[in-house]
């Protein structure tokens, strides 16, 4: 992995994500990007798990299933 050029925590990922990007991370966002990333068969998702590894892809998915807490209201 690229440490250093990833985000390696929640907060650092949610400003990539929101900040860098310009992002806003709404429920619509989250939930079209969690779906995208558990199709196996999605394009984007083959890309990022040859870049990435099926760890890293974990950790993202966990971030925006954290996200989808705080955008949700759950926590």
């Amino acid at each position: 992995m690229l440490k250093g050029l990833l985000p390696e925590n929640y907060e650092e990922w949610h400003h990539c994500i929101t900040v860098d990007c310009g992002i806003p991370l709404n429920s619509a966002f989250i939930d079209e990007r969690i779906a995208a990333m558990q199709d196996i068969n999605d394009f984007k998702t083959r890309q990022f798990l040859e870049l990435y590894g099926l760890q890293y892809h974990q950790q993202v998915m966990k971030w925006f299933l954290q996200a989808k807490g705080y955008v949700d209201g759950r926590k």
